[in-house]
C-alpha cells in the first residue's frame, strides 16, 4: 500500500497536482470529507460565481440581464459538453426531482417502467404517482444484471420505459449503463445520473440515453438549488412538456396572451418564469472545472482512493457491503458496516470525518479532492471507537 499511498499523494493521474486541488476546497482544511455522495462541497471558485451574480444585483438590479442570459448559456453548453449532449437538449432544474418530473411529463401516458429494488425512491415515485406499473427488478447480492432489466422490459407488451440510476445510492452499484442502452430495443432509457455526473464519465449519446436528470449539489460540487436534465432531440420532438410558461415560448418579450409557439430550442422551453441564476452559475463554473481536469482523470482519481478506502477497510477488519467482486461494478462510494450506526456516525463526525449514515451502517465517498489522509483519519476513528478508546463526550 505504500506505493499506492505515495502515487495518490503526488500528482499522479497525467501530471495532475491533486494537492492544489484539494486545497480549492475550504472544507479539506478542517475535515475529513467523505460525503460528496450526500452533499459536496463547493469550492471558492464555484462560490464566487454564485457571489458574483449577488454582487451584481445588488450594485446594479438587473441592468445585466442581458449579459447573465448569455452567462447562462455558456453554463447550459459546459454542461451539455460534460455529459455528451448537445446545448438546446439540456436545461436547468433545482434538483434530482424536477428534473426527473420534468422527464416524467415528457412521457405522460407511459404504463410500464422497469427499475431496480435498490432504487433512491425519485426515481420510482414520479411514476407511480402518475397511474404507471413499476416493476422493480432484484439486484440479489447486491448485483444489477442487465440481462435481468432487459428480460423484464421485454416481458409486457409495447414499449417500456427503463429508468434506473447510473450508481445506486446505498450501495455504490454501479449500474452497466452501457450494456443495457446497447440492447434496450424499442425500449425507452431513462438515468438518474445524481450519483455519478461529475465524477464519471457520461456520454448520453454512446450510452443510447434517452433522458437524464442530475442534481447539483452531489458529486457536481455545485451546492444546493442546482441540477439539470437531459431530453434527446429525438424524444423532444415527439413529446409536449406538461408545463408551460410565458418564458417557455419562442419570443416571450412580445408578451402575447392570445396564442404562443413553444420554443424551438428544445429543453429549454422547460425552465419556466425568471432563471435561478445563481445555481446556474454555480453548476456551468462547476462543470467547467470538471472539463478542465477532464472528468476521466477525476474517474481515476476518485476510484483509486475508493479502492484505498475499501482495502484499508478490510485490513482494519471492518465488513465492506458494496459489491466489489468485479471491478466494473465500483463506484466512488462504499457502504461499511456498522453494529451501532449513529454512534459510528457520531463518534466520526466528533473527529471531523462527514459520512452519510444508513441502516447497515454508514456510506463513505471518494471525490477528487480527497486524499489518504482523509481515509486514515476515517479508520483511525473507527478503530479508536471500536477498541473503546477515548469516550465519545471527551472527543
Amino acid at each position: 500500500m505504500a506505493t499506492e499511498t505515495q502515487g495518490l499523494s503526488a500528482t499522479s493521474g497525467g501530471g495532475l497536482d491533486w494537492a492544489s486541488l484539494r486545497a480549492e476546497f475550504p472544507v479539506t482544511e478542517t475535515f475529513a470529507y467523505l460525503n460528496s455522495a450526500g452533499a459536496g462541497p463547493v469550492s471558492r471558485r464555484v462560490a464566487e460565481a454564485a457571489a458574483r451574480f449577488y454582487r451584481e444585483s445588488a450594485e446594479s438590479g438587473d441592468r445585466l440581464w442581458e449579459h447573465w442570459l448569455a452567462r447562462r448559456e455558456r453554463a447550459r453548453a459546459d454542461v451539455a459538453r460534460l455529459i455528451g449532449a448537445e446545448p438546446d437538449e439540456v436545461a436547468f432544474t433545482t434538483n434530482t426531482s424536477s428534473g426527473m418530473n420534468l422527464i416524467v411529463d415528457a412521457l405522460e401516458g407511459a404504463a410500464r417502467v422497469v427499475s431496480c429494488d435498490l432504487e433512491f425512491p425519485v426515481t420510482t415515485i414520479p411514476w407511480l404517482h402518475r397511474g404507471a406499473r413499476v416493476r422493480m427488478v432484484r439486484a440479489p447480492g447486491g448485483v444489477l444484471r442487465a440481462e435481468d432489466v432487459l428480460a423484464a422490459a421485454s416481458a409486457g407488451e409495447g414499449r417500456a420505459v427503463i429508468c434506473l440510476s447510473h450508481v445506486q445510492y446505498s450501495t455504490g452499484l454501479r449500474t452497466p449503463v452501457e450494456e443495457v442502452g446497447e440492447n434496450k430495443g424499442v425500449h425507452l432509457f431513462v438515468l438518474n445520473a445524481s450519483q455519478s455526473a461529475g465524477v464519471l464519465p457520461i456520454d448520453v449519446k454512446r450510452m443510447k440515453v434517452d433522458a437524464l436528470c442530475a442534481t447539483g449539489h452531489k458529486w457536481m460540487l455545485a451546492g444546493y438549488g442546482s441540477g439539470f436534465v437531459y431530453l434527446s432531440r429525438e424524444l423532444l420532438e415527439r413529446t409536449r412538456p406538461r408545463a408551460a410558461s410565458w418564458m417557455s415560448v419562442e419570443d416571450p418579450f412580445a408578451m402575447r396572451n392570445d396564442s404562443y409557439e413553444l420554443r424551438r430550442d428544445a429543453a429549454a422551453r422547460a425552465e419556466t418564469g425568471c432563471p435561478h441564476f445563481a445555481g446556474i452559475f454555480a453548476l456551468g463554473e462547476a462543470a467547467r472545472r470538471a472539463l478542465e481536469i477532464g472528468v476521466d482523470a477525476i474517474e481515476s482519481r476518485a476510484l483509486a482512493l475508493n479502492r484505498h478506502l475499501t482495502e484499508s477497510l478490510t485490513a482494519a477488519g471492518h465488513e465492506v457491503l458494496s459489491p466489489l467482486g468485479e471491478d466494473r461494478l465500483r463506484s466512488a462510494e462504499t457502504l461499511v458496516r456498522a453494529a451501532d450506526p449513529a454512534r459510528a456516525v457520531r463518534q466520526l463526525s466528533r473527529r471531523r470525518v462527514a459520512v452519510t449514515i444508513k441502516p447497515e451502517g454508514f456510506r463513505a465517498a471518494t471525490h477528487f479532492f480527497n486524499d489518504e489522509t482523509d481515509v486514515e483519519r476515517l479508520v483511525g476513528a473507527l478503530d479508536e471507537l471500536r477498541g473503546g478508546g477515548k469516550t465519545e463526550a471527551g472527543g
